[in-house]
């Protein structure tokens, strides 16, 4: 039977989601903790690879499991796994799905949230403090410019092994919400590594004046990561939707 975890994480102490020798990460700790409990060897499949420090107010998780009476109740596992992993991750719903939807694969539509504060705030350990003035008009402006394209290789971390680097992004937009605090939204059917992060830079490139509007469009067309921004700081970056189906 497979099952589906809705669950939240602050990616603060982990070196993001996937599994990797030497580093602690959410998927190693959600495993380790199922394990324990269904006292069988249970591997979550996540719906992305977070980065290392990124966070995410929603990441679905599937997982196969044998039939256990622990399974029989799925709200006193999500309790019992609530008290046995650490404060930083929490579960908010188990279910069972058909046995062939997969986290990763079914997803139609992934959103991330980036915060970017332009004074002092107390809650900086999940913001990007920019404190030059930027023009987030002109920077709405340039994400238009994404609908246009589907290769975004500019934006992505060198020497990964995906077969494709195109990506059809279907939503791209800053908010102001509150007087000092703007909110970057992107909507993509998948994400390349690092790719949030680094498109958020060279925006901010745009609106600190650094780069115009054609420039953007042109680190797009050569498809080389070397000529796009600095990658911006993932304690900001929040996976924040996954979107199914079913």
């Amino acid at each position: 039977m497979r099952y589906f975890i809705n669950l939240s994480y602050d990616g603060k102490n982990y070196h993001g989601w996937q599994i990797q020798p030497g580093a602690i990460t959410v998927q190693e700790v959600l495993n380790k903790s199922l394990t324990t409990l269904l006292r069988d060897q249970i591997e979550v499949v996540g719906a992305g690879r977070t980065d290392a420090g990124v966070n995410a107010s929603m990441m679905i998780a599937h997982f196969d499991g044998n039939d256990s009476k622990v399974l029989e109740d799925l709200v006193q596992l999500k309790y019992r796994l609530n008290k046995l992993l650490p404060p930083d991750i929490a579960i908010h719903d188990i279910y069972p799905v058909s046995d062939d939807a997969h986290a990763r694969f079914s997803a139609k539509s992934r959103t991330y949230h980036y915060y970017v504060t332009t004074e002092k705030s107390p809650f900086e350990p999940y913001t990007y403090r920019y404190p030059q003035k930027l023009d987030f008009h002109k920077m709405n402006e340039a994400c238009k410019v994404l609908f246009e394209y589907i290769d975004f290789t500019s934006f992505s971390k060198l020497h990964t092994d995906v077969k494709t680097n195109n990506c059809i992004i279907m939503e791209a937009k800053w908010e102001q919400i509150s007087p000092i605090k703007w909110q970057f939204t992107i909507t993509a059917d998948r994400f390349l590594r690092n790719m949030v992060r680094a498109i958020v830079g060279t925006l901010i490139d745009v609106g600190r004046g650094a780069i115009s509007i054609d420039d953007f469009r042109k680190i797009i067309e050569k498809k080389d990561r070397c000529s796009a921004g600095t990658s911006v700081p993932g304690n900001a970056l929040f996976l924040a939707n996954v979107k199914y189906d079913f």
